[in-house]
């Protein structure tokens, strides 16, 4: 799909989600677009993150729940065939070639062009082939807008003996067919908690080691807790205040990892896996010709054009400008910055950029959700009590056991979960919302919409749950609120 013409209205850095719905975007305004790419269109997610690690959890918990069956239990009590899981993981993410994502790009028109694309000054692009590919180095100029769409990569830490042991991140993790006996994990956010849960499920003798006092610290506390419990209860080892302080393996690639603490311990395993952060992909994009300092995050406005660049032609979208580091949060800025653009490119002056305006990401501040597919499951949005109380606002904490609700006792068997609606008594509407326990994914579009549509409590109690399903925590959580 390589094109000969080297000027488009719109060039897009990355072909990922993110790049794909700014280019999608671009083109439904009429604008010329072409797409750089330098691995798989896709990106990040479709073949190394949401997609493969999903692929993995599914099974593991839908076990886990089928175990809290009457009558299914005895049914589910063996292991799980991990050559199965591997295989139906290898063809979600299309074995890790990107044939099935390319009709649509050109069903949309947007010419992609393969290699790695560097700024070589404003509204100009450079693009090195892939290496073996042969060919000459292009220069592409955008009309209108550059968009940065690289997304991140996961970080290591600077540890003695880190490179030697070749340790997993989160593209080993999930892309791995081969169950390790033993595997250390290191971190204790998302990452580290869906690969704990997927490889503890897989048949691995997990220890995690998390240098903070408990799991999923930015969600609310009992999260991390409910969690922590399951975690151990089916085997695994979570140790918190813990540090590590240097690694080896002796016998290379293929013998045991030896992970040394801070304390002085020395804990041995088959692979160890980081998960400790991610840093963006900006330090080899030619940011300095532009005036930027290369390596770092991209500082945007509103609408995800990039600050202190003069003429406005460049954007920033999606984990670049670590406004939220989701996918789903990346396509929104996607949608945005794509109507942006097109906006500009017709000469419109001022567009709406105000809080919740049609062309600014307020969600990314006011309501971002989130899904850990953990045992239990994790879903939140919003504000957290405690970051809501950092901000100075006025609020009300309302808890609820979730196994309270008719509908999780019929879900399953001993139910354990928790949900909690956080007010802002100034305001009159709920702020933020958490709900964990088995099968709470799907009650967050519902918490979504109230928080970004500001609903009010008063408006709430009128919103009917149906009987007898989980989401009758609405019902308690509101009468709990009303007294």
């Amino acid at each position: 799909m390589n094109q000969a013409r080297d000027e488009y209205d719109v060039i897009v850095l990355g072909a990922g989600p993110v790049g794909e719905n700014v280019a999608d975007r671009t083109r439904a305004a009429g604008l010329s677009t072409a797409i750089v790419e330098r691995e798989l269109v896709g990106g990040e997610c479709s073949y190394w993150a949401c997609v493969p690690s999903k692929a993995l959890l599914r099974p593991v918990l839908a076990r886990s729940e089928a175990r809290q069956v009457p009558g299914l239990r005895q049914a589910v009590g063996g292991a799980l065939a991990a050559a199965d899981v591997f295989a139906h993981r290898d063809k979600q993410v299309g074995d890790w070639k990107d044939d099935g994502a390319l009709p649509w790009l050109e069903s949309a028109g947007i010419d992609l062009v393969r290699g790695h694309g560097r700024l070589v000054g404003p509204k100009r692009v450079a693009v090195t082939p892939p290496d073996g590919s042969g060919g000459d180095e292009r220069i592409l100029t955008a009309r209108h807008a550059v968009a940065v769409c690289t997304g991140t990569r996961a970080s290591l830490p600077d540890l003695p003996g880190i490179a030697d042991v070749h340790p997993w991140t989160s593209r080993e993790a999930t892309s791995s067919s081969s169950v390790p006996e033993r595997l250390i994990i290191v971190g204790g956010g998302v990452v580290a908690c869906e690969m704990a849960t997927a490889w503890n499920g897989l048949g691995s003798r997990v220890t995690m080691l998390v240098r903070g006092s408990g799991l999923l610290e930015r969600i609310e506390p009992f999260a991390g807790e409910l969690v922590t419990e399951t975690l151990r209860e089916t085997g695994a080892e979570v140790r918190t205040g813990t540090a590590v302080k240097g690694l080896a393996r002796p016998g290379g690639t293929d013998g045991p990892v030896t992970v040394t603490l801070e304390s002085g311990e020395q804990l041995e395993a088959d692979e160890v896996l980081f998960a400790t952060g991610r840093t963006p992909h900006t330090d080899a994009l030619g940011l300095e010709t532009v005036g930027l300092e290369p390596g770092g995050w991209l500082t945007v406005d509103e609408s995800c054009r990039v600050r202190d660049v003069p003429g406005g032609w460049l954007y920033g979208v999606g984990d670049v400008n670590r406004q939220a580091l989701l996918t789903h949060q990346g396509k929104y800025q996607a949608r945005i910055a794509g109507a942006a653009i097109g906006a500009r490119a017709r000469g419109v002056e001022r567009l709406d950029t105000g809080r919740w305006g049609e062309y600014a990401t307020t969600a990314d501040e006011a309501a971002v959700p989130q899904v850990v597919f953990t045992d239990p499951e994790v879903a939140a949005v919003g504000l957290t009590a405690e970051q809501a109380e950092a901000e100075g606002r006025s609020i009300r904490v309302v808890d609820v056991d979730m196994g309270q609700v008719e509908g999780a006792v019929l879900y399953a068997d001993g139910y354990r979960g928790q949900a909690r609606m956080v007010v802002d008594l100034d305001r009159g509407h709920p702020i933020g919302i958490t709900f964990v326990g088995p099968g709470v994914s799907e009650l967050l579009h519902s918490a979504t919409i109230a928080i970004a549509g500001e609903v009010p409590i008063e408006r709430l109690w009128h919103a009917v749950p149906s009987f007898p399903t989980i989401s009758e925590v609405w019902l308690r959580l509101l009468e709990t609120y009303r007294g």
